[in-house]
């Protein structure tokens, strides 16, 4: 992709001063009425700018309110137009109860269904026009004075008369949709529940477990006894390979992952990689390497280097890989390159929909697996599960109804799972009486339908109108793809598709739509911790369906870049290109590019031009390789953006204009290869998510100018110097999210106590801003330990996450108690004392905490049950020196599940107490990992029988190493 300069109504251009007498000749009571107007300055709120690009009765809904906010406060920008948009404004109004009832409905008529997508089309444009018109407006007031500024206004005036003209044909058009639509009937809209805000605390036990409550422990036992029987006399030691054969929603990749779990152990490497419909092959290799260890920098090789390096390195290894989801042979026949035969007793695992595939990948030294649907039992037992969160409840009031409904679902656990989440948590037997009778009419009308198909169609149109949007956005991420929720977030908002509300932050109602999709199984969580996900993947079945309504509504655009093609009359407002052909691929060029909103490119660059659309609001090609700086020129004319991430190694520098991107929120540059940002980054003033790398340098006085920042990840410190930069953050009053790393050892002696001291003071001035609420720092280098006693946080500070990782300290000081909103709490305490236990224990919202300590003061460590951690859920202690005692007494902890232990064994003896600690106190335990390390920090530099330091001197054996 390159955005080379193209023609810009913005753009001067001098043959226009030669005409304007004869163009303004039928225009001179607008030429007076402009010269004469006093033209005021547009402090236009963000909202104003929001995108419009929900499906049918989203664009409208937010086109009404964008039209309806112009009318009220930018009335004297109007002059000339403002009779056209109160026209617009009251014409799309009358429309907006027939799209509310045509949302639901899942079979319109051809001529119905034209009628929707034509006011839907129309909708797009006019909010393209209006913000075109306001962005022309807002510069009117700039350009010289004088006879100059004379010229300068009559230039603007062709861009005005042509936005006058276009809002005459959009009115027209208006007319004839509002003529239209008087032709037909229409139907009555549902009513939609209302959803809870949070992911179902019951969703993360429900995929642990369900290889017990969907009956996969026996398969799981017959895949294993396929990898390792012996066959036709062969030796266990050769490569096998068992291939896992079944229609989508049967479970295969759950399967899978519950064999690899299971035996990864027996192996001294492995990886989990998915291959998708479209493979990319060259990065199915990468993750392949990235799972077995191998370490060396791939970015840059092709496949036949991969496969070279992944040879040489699996040769004397015993390795177990899954490749999940393979589609054809091709694929397979590349990627089996890499996977020799070492007779070291390697295993293969794959996964397919296609039977044919499955032998032929198992036809040399393998087996294939066949998946069955579930049994009856099994099927109901899961239905209940997830629908009520117990399986063995009495439901006898719903009578045959569960029977009637599992029989409609074919054993399928998707398709069981995804009826269940409609009737999560309904009790009333009407309820399930109205989703048997929709999926029955569904089935009856659209006979040749699958029962998937039918299933996902009935959860769709479950789903409240606002939240469809986001669903149908996720169709623009590939297969198996991983999701984060950050991410998704900040798109979401830059697409307008987040609706605000009062006294919610707008990602506190992003949030709650993420997690709403996960509590109808419509995306599956990824690394849920205590009620949150921080990614999210779609299942490929879901994928398609959601693909094909986004299509459907002209809402994304998918090209595979190979053998593109787009046949339809609509422009394209949002385009996902994939595209992994190794040639240089041109992308067609055409009209229906320029009211482009939206673009996201996966795997390599394609060429064009996006300059025409100047509507585009999300350009994110992180995941495009080969970038390089020449691909940004021009950007700052993509004028309406307001999100971007670029992460090419091949990018070393952001072009200066980019600080004319007025709109810009969000600007992602992690992984590339930008040191240093350009001075104009601080001009703009909407920017609200700034992603780093930490080598990334900003000149003094930056980070004090950008005022609308929320979010700042990384912040890089590579000298003591730079800490006094902290003191900028202090100015911005909206932060909320700040995470810093710090890269650069300590000087020995006085200097090193001294510069110390000083970093403790910048760092204290952070817990001053009050509405910071998650506050990260690590530390990648030798330090000194800190004494935070002299931090003195507000009152009012709303602080939710703090880690202090790599920072030693000498203790807990006693203001974390007043942390009333802190929820989790990572910590390196030089020697944990009995004090530390008790004022960490009193922190009243804590969930999850993570200590590290070079051992106990008088070799000791014990969590009495009067020390409170009364909300822990979550607990991780590694105690870096040998010789301390853990004990949990009786009490303590009382609502732990999962505990993490590190220690570490001193000369092949384990002398770090009892074996027990005492665990069996911990009564709501449910998980525990243990860690023995054959390591330990150097015993000459940790005494555990030293009480406690005052941090004003120099301790002895203060500077932690590990040998």
């Amino acid at each position: 992709m390159e955005l080379t300069p193209s023609s810009s109504p913005l753009e001067p251009i001098n043959a226009q001063l030669l005409t304007l007498p004869n163009l303004l000749l039928p225009h001179r009571d607008l030429f007076t009425q402009l010269v004469n107007a006093d033209i005021m300055e547009l402090n236009s709120a963000s909202a104003t700018k929001a995108a419009l690009v929900n499906s049918s009765m989203g664009v409208m809904e937010q086109l009404l309110s964008k039209l309806s906010k112009l009318l009220e406060e930018e009335y004297d920008k109007l002059r000339g137009v403002s009779k056209q948009i109160k026209f617009l404004r009251d014409e799309l109004s009358a429309m907006s109860t027939t799209l509310h009832m045509l949302a639901d409905a899942e079979d319109l008529s051809g001529n119905m269904r034209h009628w929707r997508d034509q006011v839907r089309e129309l909708a797009y444009d006019i909010e393209d026009c209006i913000d075109a018109f306001m962005d022309r407006v807002d510069h009117e007031h700039e350009g010289p004075t004088g006879i100059l500024g004379l010229f300068h206004k009559l230039k603007k005036l062709i861009p005005r008369h042509e936005i006058t003209k276009e809002l005459e044909e959009l009115k027209a058009r208006a007319i004839e949709a509002s003529e239209r639509h008087k032709r037909y009937s229409f139907m009555e809209q549902p009513a939609h529940r209302s959803r809870s805000y949070g992911v179902d605390p019951r969703l993360p036990a429900l995929y642990e477990e369900i290889d017990r409550l969907v009956g996969i422990a026996g398969p799981k036992k017959e895949v294993i006894e396929l990898l390792a029987m012996e066959m036709n006399g062969s030796s266990s030691a050769k490569l096998r390979v068992v291939s896992i054969a079944g229609c989508g929603g049967l479970g295969k990749t759950t399967l899978a992952k519950q064999v690899y779990d299971t035996i990864r152990s027996q192996f001294s490497c492995a990886a989990f990689a998915s291959v998708s419909q479209t493979p990319d092959v060259r990065k199915i290799l990468r993750d392949i390497a990235k799972g077995v260890g191998f370490i060396q920098n791939t970015g840059d090789d092709d496949e036949q280097q991969l496969i070279d390096k992944l040879r040489g390195y699996l040769q004397d290894k015993r390795y177990l890989v899954v490749l999940d989801d393979v589609w054809d042979a091709e694929a397979w026949k590349i990627i089996k390159l890499a996977l020799l035969n070492n007779d070291h007793g390697s295993r293969i695992i794959t996964t397919t929909r296609n039977a044919r595939i499955a032998s032929f990948i198992s036809s040399q030294g393998g087996n294939v697996y066949q998946m069955k649907p579930l049994s009856f039992s099994d099927s109901k037992r899961l239905i209940f599960k997830r629908a009520f969160g117990s399986e063995s409840l009495s439901c006898t009031h719903l009578g045959s109804v569960p029977d009637e409904l599992l029989r409609k679902c074919g054993g399928l656990p998707l398709a069981i799972i995804t009826i269940a989440s409609i009737l999560n948590d309904q009790h009333a037997k009407s309820e399930w009486d109205r989703v048997l009778n929709d999926i029955g009419y569904a089935l009856a009308r659209n006979f040749g339908a699958g029962t998937m198909t039918t299933i996902l169609s009935l959860s769709y149109f479950d789903i409240p109108l606002h939240l469809r949007s986001c669903l149908l956005y996720l169709s623009v991420f590939p297969e198996d793809y991983e999701i984060k929720k950050q991410h998704l977030i900040n798109r979401w908002t830059a697409e307008g598709l987040v609706h605000a509300e009062q006294g919610r932050t707008k990602y506190e109602i992003a949030e709650s739509y993420f997690n709403d999709l996960i509590n109808r199984s419509m995306i599956q969580p990824i690394d849920v911790k205590y009620g949150q996900a921080k990614a999210c993947r779609v299942h490929d079945i879901i994928l398609d369906y959601i693909k094909c309504k986004a299509s459907e509504e002209n809402f994304v655009t998918s090209i595979d870049a190979v053998g593109h093609g787009y046949t339809s009359d609509y422009k394209v407002r949002r385009l996902c290109v994939s595209n992994y052909n190794e040639g240089n691929t041109t992308l067609w060029a055409s009209k229906i590019l320029t009211q482009v909103r939206s673009v996201t490119i996966f795997g390599l660059p394609v060429k064009t031009s996006l300059l025409p659309s100047t509507a585009l609001r999300v350009l994110d090609i992180g995941d495009c390789r080969g970038m390089n700086d020449h691909h940004l020129a021009s950007i700052e004319r993509l004028f309406h953006l307001m999100y971007l991430r670029l992460c090419s190694r091949s990018i070393h520098k952001l072009p200066e204009k980019i600080g004319e991107l007025q709109y810009l929120q969000t600007l992602d540059v992690q992984g590339t290869s930008i040191n240093e940002l350009p001075l104009t980054i601080a001009k703009l003033q909407r920017l609200s998510h700034l992603y780093v790398n930490r080598e990334v340098k900003f000149q003094d006085g930056m980070i004090g100018q950008m005022l609308s920042l929320e979010e700042m990840r990384v912040y890089g410190v590579q000298s003591c110097d730079q800490w006094k930069s902290l003191q900028e953050f202090g100015r911005l009053t909206k932060l909320k999210i700040l995470e810093i790393k710090w890269n650069s050892d300590m000087p020995d002696g006085s200097e090193g106590i001294i510069q110390a001291k000083a970093i403790q003071t910048y760092v204290g001035t952070l817990l001053s801003l009050c509405n910071l609420q998650n506050l990260y720092i690590t530390d990648a280098s030798r330090m000194y330990p800190l004494s935070l006693e002299s931090w003195h946080p507000d009152a009012s500070c709303g602080l939710r996450n703090l880690w202090l990782k790599g920072f030693p300290i000498y203790k807990v000081p006693n203001w974390i108690v007043s942390l009333g909103n802190l929820r989790v709490l990572k910590l390196w305490i030089f020697f944990l004392r009995s004090e530390d236990i008790v004022i960490l224990g009193a922190i009243p919202s804590l969930v999850l905490l993570k200590l590290t300590t070079a051992g106990g003061t008088s070799g000791r460590i014990i969590i009495h049950g009067s020390d409170g951690f009364r909300s822990l859920k979550y607990f991780y202690l590694s105690i870096g020196c040998c010789g301390t005692a853990l004990e949990f007494g009786a009490g303590s902890m009382p609502k732990v599940e999962h505990l993490n232990l590190v220690l570490c064994v001193h000369k092949m003896e384990f002398r770090n107490g009892a074996c027990s600690f005492g665990i069996q106190h911990l009564l709501a335990l449910s998980r525990i990992e243990f860690q023995i390390r054959g390591y330990c920090w150097d015993d000459n530099e940790c005494d555990p029988t030293v009480d406690e330091y005052d941090g004003t001197s120099q301790p002895p054996h203060c500077q932690i190493h590990k040998r």
